[in-house]
C-alpha cells in the first residue's frame, strides 16, 4: 500500500513538471494538475497540505534532480562533451515536444511570485541552478579551470542554455541552442 502511495505521489509530482514545464505554473491549477497525473483531487490536497506552492516546489525539484543527473553523467567525459551531450538532451526535448516543453525550473523563475505567503517554488527554482553552477563549476576545476573562473563560466553556462531554451520555444528553432552551444564550447575550450 505505502508503495502505491508513493507511485500516486510521484505521478502528481513528475505530471506537475511536465504541466509547468509546458503552461507555466501561473497557467497551472491543481485541479489540472491531478487530472493530467490521473489522480483524485483529493490526493493531491492529501499529499500536498501546502497546496500549489508546495507541489510545484517538489515538481521544480523533481526536474532538477533529472537535469542534475544528466549534467553529472555527462560532464564525466569533461566540460565541453558533457556541454555537447547536455545541449543535445535539450535540442530533443525541444524538437519532441514540438517546441512545447521547456525548463519547468525557469518557467517558475520568471513568474510573479504568489503574494499569499512564501514562495516555496521560487526558492526550489533558485537552489536548482545553484546546483547546477556547482556541478558545472566542479566539472571546469576538475579540469584545471581557476576556481573564480569556473564559477562564472558555470553561472554562464546555466544562464546562456536557460535563454537559448526559451528562444528556441518561441521561434520553433534550435538555431538559438546551436548559436549558443557553438560560443559556450569555444569558451570552455580555452
Amino acid at each position: 500500500m505505502a508503495e502505491e502511495s508513493q507511485g500516486s505521489r510521484q505521478r502528481i509530482v513528475a505530471g506537475a513538471a511536465d504541466m509547468i514545464r509546458r503552461r507555466g505554473l501561473a497557467a497551472t491549477s491543481v485541479r489540472e494538475l491531478a487530472a493530467h497525473a490521473g489522480t483524485p483531487l483529493g490526493s493531491t490536497y492529501h499529499y500536498f497540505p501546502g497546496g500549489k506552492q508546495q507541489l510545484a516546489a517538489e515538481a521544480v525539484r523533481f526536474a532538477a534532480d533529472a537535469v542534475t543527473a544528466v549534467l553529472e553523467k555527462e560532464l564525466r567525459a569533461g566540460p565541453v562533451a558533457g556541454l555537447r551531450a547536455f545541449l543535445a538532451w535539450w535540442r530533443r526535448t525541444l524538437v519532441d515536444s514540438d517546441y512545447r516543453a521547456g525548463c519547468p525550473v525557469l518557467a517558475v523563475a520568471v513568474e510573479e511570485p504568489p503574494a499569499d505567503g512564501t514562495p516555496q517554488a521560487l526558492a526550489a527554482a533558485a537552489e536548482a541552478f545553484a546546483v547546477w553552477e556547482d556541478v558545472l563549476a566542479r566539472a571546469l576545476r576538475a579540469h584545471g579551470t581557476d576556481a573564480a573562473e569556473a564559477a562564472q563560466s558555470a553561472t554562464l553556462v546555466v544562464a546562456a542554455v536557460e535563454g537559448a531554451v526559451a528562444l528556441c520555444r518561441a521561434r520553433r528553432d534550435t538555431a538559438p541552442l546551436d548559436a549558443v552551444a557553438a560560443r559556450l564550447e569555444a569558451l570552455l575550450a580555452r
